[in-house]
């Protein structure tokens, strides 16, 4: 392996893994577990700050989070396309469609991120618009009527898509060799997360906790397009 190709699947591994600790944050500010203690006074070069310049509230370490997990997902698309550029002299013409399209697709959503990325707008090439771009079935990118549009998860598959895709590239188009994984430490919570929706697994109930009878007719909104219901 040459190491322009191994420079690249570096960089891909350290977008994961900045996607992974971005998402683990996320979790733990959403739950209230992520500490938010800063230095009580920075100093870093000729330049100081006191812990009351730069300590976050609960509210805003929550919306900073949000933006934090965004960014790391719009590093992905950057430097998966940066990869793909670095080892294919031509991608957008290239034969092989899995490279074209991951290419394309990468591009298309760094540039929606470019010109503002707390607030990214779809910015579609004439050439790129009314078409459909697909790489195995791992993450599709549908341009049509979407130029000069905000910004939207349900167009391209959301964040889990861009890292499946960033793995993709780096064992299928970059043939990085695959190892065994070390072990990873056993979580000491118990989380599943359907979209921003987090739910725990507890051993009991917390005080206080009311009980709700739910037929299999009703369901109960926990907000954001989500319902708990009886499925019988």
């Amino acid at each position: 392996m040459n190491s322009n190709r191994e420079e690249q699947i570096g960089k891909l591994f350290t977008a994961e893994l900045q996607f992974r600790l971005a998402s683990a944050v996320r979790v733990a500010v959403m739950q209230g577990n992520q500490p938010l203690d800063l230095p009580i006074k920075w100093i870093h070069g000729k330049h100081s700050v006191a812990y009351e310049e730069i300590a976050l509230r609960q509210d805003q370490a929550d919306y900073a989070a949000c933006f934090l997990h965004r960014s790391a997902t719009y590093l992905m698309a950057v430097v998966i396309k940066d990869a793909i550029r670095a080892i294919f002299s031509n991608p957008k013409t290239s034969k092989n469609l899995n490279v074209q399209n991951t290419y394309q697709i990468a591009r298309l959503i760094r540039n929606a991120f470019a010109h503002d990325p707390t607030r990214p707008m779809w910015s579609i090439d004439p050439d790129c618009r009314n078409k459909t771009f697909s790489v195995s079935d791992i993450i599709s990118l549908d341009t049509s009527g979407i130029n000069g549009t905000e910004f939207d998860w349900r167009h391209y598959g959301g964040p889990l898509a861009l890292f499946r895709l960033c793995r993709f590239v780096r064992f299928e188009i970059l043939k990085e060799k695959s190892t065994p994984r070390k072990s990873v430490p056993a979580p000491k919570r118990i989380f599943y997360q359907q979209g921003n929706l987090i739910l725990e697994k507890v051993s009991k109930l917390p005080p206080g906790t009311k009980v709700v009878k739910v037929s299999s007719r009703n369901k109960i909104h926990l907000g954001n397009g989500h319902f708990l219901g009886n499925i019988g």
